[in-house]
């Protein structure tokens, strides 16, 4: 267990290393030295060693990153965006699928694979990873407009992708029969639902949080929130059998811990806010007081008290956020150590062609979606316009994660093609997150002035 930790302590520092130094992003260092850690150790397993034991841990970390990256989110830039979210996270997910089911039969033409197959199959490669899109993002200062479309794509995707994957691939890959009907009921009742949920558990957390002034107390209830809220939706059959409903319904854990995040987050903020104000008007009263031939030691005292008692309050608030994304960063290694430890080279060389073909086409499917959200666009003021620097960034901000891999063990053991699926899934995911991150930095670097110029037109 020591040897462990100093592993993931040795693997997080370089790779922190090699960010601040060179630019590197965290998740591709991350991924890059696990690997050369796990090969120079004889490839001992350390904490997995198997796709079912890597997606335990998976649904076990996820919440945590889940909860880091929306705190990067605001209500507003939501609300100002909210169209444009729509389109990149349902709208393309679905438009993705359904062009996917048209050049299925091309693809794998000696396969013939079934449509519920096809959409199991792209459902999990649409997902993305949230986590490397904001530590690239980080690095580089980009219009703010540009960051809250990537970064919400890839936090609302996931929800979209396993909802197609679950209650359509799935359900249709059992014998099914999917219906436009059944397709827009369990659509809405799983969205409203984990809504709901979230918005539910999120308020419990702030009562929680009023009740303490203690820091790590205060993140304690922003990590019970995120998880909780993600327990009770996955496993929302439960609650409705108590009531007697006899149900097998769950909704989505991921949408409802997003959305429980930001109504914390939102409030926090909202406090933040106030302090801020608070104290700029604490200070012109203690300008106003001083200027007086006489002054008054008991306001200066009250003044003085009220200002301490606003900034502990606000640094307690931005310190949470900080502690939090401080164990997503840690939770972020432990996943790619994870996933070093599952890959069979061997493995993925034997459908090389099969994971090279699904590459290519699901770049290709996410670039014309990225070009339908642009022209469209470019042609409503509700929405922000769209060149073909942002174009390239948000095709190559689809990096693919963990995520993908938890779906694969939902899959049923006996079905025939499982083991090309995960060695097309894995695949993707390894190719994904060394091209399209580099693709990244290789685009944001080379229009680095464009981006700060726009930055600065936002303001």
């Amino acid at each position: 267990m020591i040897a462990t930790l100093l592993m993931i302590a040795g693997i997080l520092y370089f790779a922190l290393q090699l960010e601040d130094k060179f630019k590197i992003p965290s998740p591709l260092g991350l991924i890059a030295l696990s690997f050369a850690a796990h090969f120079v150790f004889l490839k001992i397993p350390i904490l997995t060693g198997d796709a079912e034991h890597f997606a335990a841990l998976v649904v076990f970390l996820l919440p945590i990153l889940l909860v880091s990256d929306s705190l990067e989110l605001k209500l507003a830039d939501l609300k100002a965006h909210g169209l444009s979210l729509l389109y990149l996270a349902i709208v393309a997910v679905v438009l993705s699928v359904l062009m996917a089911l048209v050049v299925s039969s091309y693809l794998f033409a000696d396969i013939h694979l079934s449509y519920a197959a096809v959409i199991v199959l792209f459902a999990m490669v649409l997902a993305t990873d949230p986590v490397s899109v904001v530590s690239i993002f980080s690095k580089f200062e980009l219009p703010h407009h540009l960051k809250i479309l990537a970064e919400g794509e890839s936090l609302f995707n996931d929800a979209t992708a396993l909802i197609v994957f679950v209650f359509i691939g799935l359900y249709a890959l059992g014998g099914g029969e999917i219906t436009g009907t059944y397709i827009a009921e369990i659509s809405v009742a799983v969205v409203i639902g984990s809504l709901a949920v979230g918005v539910v558990v999120g308020y419990i957390g702030l009562f929680l949080m009023k009740t303490t002034a203690n820091r790590i107390a205060e993140m304690m209830v922003l990590i019970v929130t995120g998880y909780g809220s993600f327990e009770m939706a996955e496993h929302f059959y439960l609650l409705l059998n108590l009531f007697g409903a006899h149900s097998h319904m769950h909704l989505s854990g991921i949408l409802a811990c997003i959305f429980a995040t930001i109504t914390v987050h939102h409030v926090m903020m909202k406090v933040v806010t106030e302090d801020s104000e608070q104290i700029v008007r604490d200070e012109a009263e203690l300008h106003i007081e001083a200027a007086k031939v006489e002054t008054s030691p008991n306001v200066i005292g009250i003044v003085l008290s009220r200002v301490k008692a606003t900034i502990e309050e606000r640094d307690r608030h931005l310190r949470t956020k900080e502690d939090v994304q401080l164990l997503a960063l840690v939770a972020n290694t432990i996943l790619f150590i994870a996933m070093a430890e599952m890959i069979d080279m061997k493995f993925l060389w034997q459908y090389r062609v099969e994971i090279m073909t699904m590459f290519f086409a699901t770049t290709l499917i996410r670039g014309l979606m990225m070009g339908m959200f642009a022209w469209l666009a470019n042609r409503t003021d509700k929405m922000v316009d769209i060149n073909f620097r942002w174009w390239g960034v948000l095709t190559f901000a689809g990096i693919k994660g963990g995520l993908s891999i938890v779906m694969l063990t939902m899959i049923p053991s006996t079905f025939e093609y499982l083991e090309m699926f995960k060695a097309v899934v894995i695949g993707v995911v390894m190719l994904s997150t060394f091209i399209y991150s580099g693709v990244l930095l290789v685009l944001i670097s080379r229009n680095q002035a464009q981006f700060l110029a726009e930055k600065s037109a936002e303001h």
